[in-house]
């Protein structure tokens, strides 16, 4: 019995060292876990047809949460990703821009119509909007913080800053920080598409 323990012992080394070789080849170590951003959402777009989760399927989305009436951040931010678009040359093809707001009550489909179709905004940017409780929804999918502040016609919502870009079948890649030049942010969905 006890020569047997050894070579248990010796068995079950070589058993992992082959587990371990094979996951590595396999490149499981290589994957970081899924983040929980991003799930289902029920919207409206810019041309007042349903959205859901669908149409981040088959390219590269950029998300973005935001308000039309929102004086700096979401200009901004709508401005480096029109500038990183043009720098990715042919790979801009396989992206999109979407476009959530996070203010239900003015920003109709008519009203984000307008507002994204400013020359300086994306090409072919979706914008997305909904009842509140859809609103709230998608912004919990997506882990975004949102809050009115103001009274009156001219209340503003402060919001979390960052973009999301998910892959091709809806999923998370990763965080695009606010106020990242856009040569930066075209870096980060070049490298994503590889």
């Amino acid at each position: 019995m006890p020569r047997r323990i050894p070579i248990l012992i010796a068995a079950c080394v070589v058993g992992l060292i082959f587990l371990g070789a094979v996951a590595w080849k396999t490149g499981v170590f290589d994957r970081p876990a899924p983040a929980a951003v991003g799930g289902p959402f029920q919207l409206v777009d810019q041309h007042g047809k349903p959205a859901d989760e669908s149409l981040l399927k088959g390219k590269w989305s950029v998300v973005f949460f935001g308000f039309t009436y929102c004086p700096d951040v979401c200009p901004t931010t709508l401005q480096a990703l029109a500038a990183a678009q043009q720098q990715l040359g042919p790979k801009a093809e396989k992206l999109q821009v979407v476009f959530i707001s996070l203010d239900p009550a003015r920003d109709t489909p008519a009203q984000l119509n307008t507002y994204l179709g400013s020359e300086i905004f994306p090409k072919g940017i979706i914008g997305l909007t909904g009842t509140p409780e859809q609103v709230a929804a998608a912004a919990k999918a997506y882990r975004v913080y949102f809050k009115k502040n103001g009274e009156g016609a001219d209340y503003l919502v402060d919001h979390s800053t960052a973009a999301y870009l998910m892959d091709p079948k809806g999923r998370f890649d990763r965080v695009i920080p606010f106020g990242v030049s856009p040569e930066e942010i075209a870096r980060q969905i070049s490298e994503a598409m590889r």
